[in-house]
């Protein structure tokens, strides 16, 4: 790999990364802006701030997952890397387009797996790497949505004698926290994916050893930019998050981003690249869902869920077809 080839293929991974906190700002926002705690322009500050200091609070185990778990690194090269990428980046602008709340972090899953696929055939997939990310697909939004109903139960059983003026004012206080948290964990899982792209691009362009650390400018570059993107903010997704599936209040807001919170630092320190968007739409309809039932718009959830389901094949199917123009023409 030349070093031109190399510089364009981190700035199309960073441009992805860009892509990641546009395209999931509204995990991280939906709920302080839908309660009206915070407006859009304030609340996207908040967010970018503790998506770019969530380095000096996580360890790289999902970048190590990434780079190293789920293709087998003898047949990464640049043209797999690009395919990955351009798959990946194409299925988050056709969702951010039409306002669905997809997954970027699956859909750079499913790009490496097209790429990978289509240059090795299945046995370029690493199973155990895989197959951990595919169950989080379940995993993720069952427990976030597990952790914002107990939590919304524990929370109206303590305050049950509490006026309810008192109870909102005290959440959309609280509602600072809850989302900061979330955004801490969601820079953490999430930056760290791109971080893992480029450290694979380093290690193939012989610029690093396999066996070196990440080198901090990398670090650095992806939370920044990360940072970045999440202050440009995905307006259409923030809608669909806080307002369509169900009615937030702060109380319930903050259940939200607190158990997403919870479920995102858990991953992360296990290593696991998890989707912040399945996540906190999982703790989203958790929270509504201990309202009453009826209080959960259905049919916008299975939209989403419909979503989740195409992501990875369709990010790979695009990836396949790039990497196979990669390989032809470039």
């Amino acid at each position: 790999m030349t070093f031109q080839m190399l510089v364009v293929l981190v700035l199309v991974a960073l441009a992805f990364d860009f892509m990641n906190g546009f395209h999931d700002a509204a995990n991280s926002i939906a709920t302080i802006v839908s309660t009206g705690v915070l407006s859009p322009n304030w609340a996207v500050l908040w967010a970018a701030f503790f998506n770019f200091v969530a380095f000096a609070v996580f360890g790289l185990q999902v970048a190590s997952t990434i780079g190293k778990g789920i293709i087998d690194p003898a047949i990464v090269d640049q043209h797999v890397v690009f395919g990955a990428l351009i798959g990946a980046i194409s299925w988050n602008i056709i969702t951010w387009y039409y306002g669905i709340p997809s997954s970027s972090s699956h859909a750079l899953i499913g790009g490496l797996a097209g790429a990978a696929v289509a240059k090795a055939g299945v046995s370029g997939l690493i199973g155990s790497g895989f197959l951990k990310t595919a169950a989080a697909i379940v995993l993720s939004p069952a427990l976030g949505f597990l952790l914002g109903a107990l939590l919304m139960i524990v929370i109206a059983w303590i305050c049950r004698r509490m006026a309810p003026r008192r109870v909102d004012k005290t959440f959309r206080s609280l509602q600072f926290v809850s989302a900061a948290l979330y955004s801490l964990g969601h820079g953490g899982n999430d930056a760290q994916k791109t971080m893992g792209i480029i450290w694979m691009l380093l290690i193939v362009a012989a610029v690093i050893k396999p066996g070196d650390d990440l080198p901090f400018w990398v670090i650095l570059a992806c939370q920044t930019v990360m940072g970045l993107g999440t202050l440009f903010g995905g307006w259409r997704i923030v809608k669909t998050m806080g307002q369509r599936i169900t009615k937030l209040r702060p109380v319930s807001g903050f259940c939200a981003s607190a158990s997403g919170a919870a479920t995102l630092f858990l991953a992360t320190g296990l290593g696991v690249p998890v989707s912040t968007t399945h996540t906190i739409t999982g703790a989203i309809v958790g929270v509504g869902s201990v309202q009453k039932l009826s209080a959960v718009r259905w049919g916008v959830a299975g939209s989403i869920v419909w979503a989740w389901l195409f992501t990875i094949p369709c990010s790979a199917f695009v990836a396949a077809i790039s990497w196979y123009l990669a390989h032809r023409f470039l």
